[in-house]
């Protein structure tokens, strides 16, 4: 697999990314500020975390793919669209001015400049009394915990 040189704590919650779960004509994409990169089980992995209550858990739960998507500067009001405005509402990606292109049983954007490619491996729900006192009390004192999915990096597009 090709080499993918980030800034691994900045890319998430510095840049942004799109997570977006399904199948042409059947999908959703979610902005995400919180995520990771590396490798479990010796398999290169993404790691997003999507709550129970956003219309794209839905299909991240009966899909096996799922892309991580990032994007240049320019398209943070994009971003921050996607990131405000629910996909039971209507087509936010038309609306946000992004171009959805379409693999085989995943989606993702001809804007991008870097799509990931995940197989989903696992995924668990957070146990909110694990959580730091803080953090539960800043996240998930009105709100479901996140599920945590983690994907096998399967393709880089670019």
């Amino acid at each position: 697999m090709e080499r993918f040189d980030v800034d691994a704590f900045g890319v998430f919650a510095e840049g942004w990314a799109l997570v977006t779960a399904g199948v042409q004509g059947d999908y959703n994409t979610m902005t995400i500020r919180w995520g990771g990169l590396g490798t479990l089980w010796s398999r290169p992995t993404a790691t997003v975390y999507v709550k129970e209550n956003r219309h794209t858990h839905d299909f991240m739960e009966k899909n096996d793919l799922f892309t991580v998507s990032f994007f240049p500067p320019e398209y943070k009001k994009a971003l921050a669209y996607l990131g405000s405005h629910s996909g039971r509402e209507g087509d936010k990606a038309a609306a946000a001015g992004l171009t959805p292109q379409y693999l085989d049983g995943a989606v993702t954007f001809r804007e991008a400049s870097a799509t990931l490619v995940c197989r989903k491996i696992y995924a668990h729900t957070f146990d909110v009394a694990a959580v730091p006192a803080d953090a539960a009390e800043d996240y998930y004192r009105d709100e479901p915990p996140h599920t945590m999915y983690i994907g096998e990096v399967t393709e880089i597009l670019r």
